[in-house]
């Protein structure tokens, strides 16, 4: 998720702030945003699994494959939330302000737009784990994910496949802690949704 939020929010930025980026920027999320998830990162992860696997070691290239793979197919929610609100930001008073004051865009970007979208990043970063859980999930289920030394939930699931009918607990048990931890991040995200927001703070 570090990789989405970052790769998102300098996204999001830029098409929100810079009008000549905008249509762009905005084609490109929506071309990222068309294209299926799944078929994509088992097409990812095919390509250059050996390679880096090669390179790096088996555990350290399947581990960097999969972390990039996800964030970098993972970014597109974060852009377009961070856009809409740079949108929003940029019609306000004091970024008009400062505008009139000569102050440059890069000073304007690090100095009130970014602090004024950090929040709604958190929220976005928050939710986007338990995307990134269940993806991973897939991909281990799958059979595509870390290697039998890497005791990931979805890696427990695909092992256990030929014992399901004997074992059923086997399969039960991380698919059940799998839910319960996306639950988790779930609430926590509306959590933080809610305490971030100053309409619902107020009330």
């Amino acid at each position: 998720m570090t990789i989405a939020v970052t790769l998102g929010s300098l996204i999001g930025i830029l098409a929100g702030y810079f009008r000549r980026l905008d249509a762009p920027l905005s084609r490109l999320i929506e071309l990222f945003l068309a294209l299926p998830l799944l078929p994509l990162l088992l097409l990812m992860v095919t390509l250059f699994r050996e390679p880096l696997s090669k390179s790096l070691g088996t555990g350290t290239g399947t581990f960097l494959l999969i972390v990039t793979a996800i964030g970098a197919t993972s970014w597109m929610q974060a852009a377009r939330i961070v856009r809409g609100d740079v949108l929003g930001l940029k019609e306000r008073e004091f970024i008009l302000a400062a505008r009139s004051i000569g102050t440059p865009n890069r000073r304007m970007v690090m100095r009130h737009i970014l602090p004024n979208v950090l929040s709604p990043i958190m929220v976005a970063a928050t939710l986007g784990i338990a995307t990134a859980i269940i993806t991973e999930s897939a991909l281990s289920f799958l059979g595509l994910g870390f290697p039998p030394d890497f005791p990931t939930w979805g890696r427990l699931l695909y092992d256990a496949i030929p014992q399901m009918q004997m074992y059923p607990w086997r399969v039960v048990m991380p698919g059940l802690l799998i839910s319960l931890t996306v639950l988790t991040v779930n609430y926590i995200g509306d959590g933080l949704r809610d305490a971030m927001d100053p309409r619902i703070r107020g009330r």
